[in-house]
Formats: structure tokens, sequence, C-alpha cells
């Protein structure tokens, strides 16, 4: 389920950062990334699991919390990164 909800979260932030503009320097592009890779890297233990003869997907309540959790800190990830970025300018262009 974590699987799921970070590739979901990839791709909603991809649209985001196709659809934006780039004058804004909201740093979509790295939060798209950082969820890409967290969706790579439960692709990659979902292989691992099926190779140890586990299911591919773990279809429980714990493990969509941790998809939830994952997610969150990308977001809390990508709001400290656009903090130390330039707030002033970032700040300024969001009205």
């Amino acid at each position: 389920m974590c699987l799921l909800i970070t590739l979901f979260a990839a791709v909603i932030s991809s649209i985001c950062w196709f659809v934006s503009n780039p004058q804004k320097n909201l740093q979509l592009g790295t939060l798209s990334l950082m969820y890409w890779g967290a969706g790579l890297m439960w692709i990659v233990d979902c292989i691992f699991a099926l190779s140890a003869g586990e299911t591919f997907l773990d279809i429980s309540g714990e493990d969509a919390i941790l998809g939830g959790i994952i997610v969150l800190a990308g977001l809390i990830a990508w709001f400290v990164l656009l903090l130390v970025k330039n707030p002033k300018r970032l700040f300024a262009n969001l009205y």
C-alpha cells in the first residue's frame, strides 16, 4: 500500500510541476524527484519481498500508515527546502 500511496503522490507532484509557473521557484521538481525516488525504493522492496515468497503488495492498514508518513516526510522536507531557499522571493511570488 505504501508503494501505491507514494506513486500516487509522485504522479500528483509531477502534474503540479508540469503545470506550475517556473518563475515562482516552488521547487516542485525536487518534490517530484523525492517521491519518484521513494517509489523506486518501494518497487525494489516489493521485488525482494516477492523473491522471498511474500506477496508483491502489502495491503494492510499499517502499510498505509507508513505510506502516509512517507508522503508527510516528503512534504516536510520540501517545506524546509523552500524555507532555506530565498523565502522573501518565494512568499512574494505566491500572491
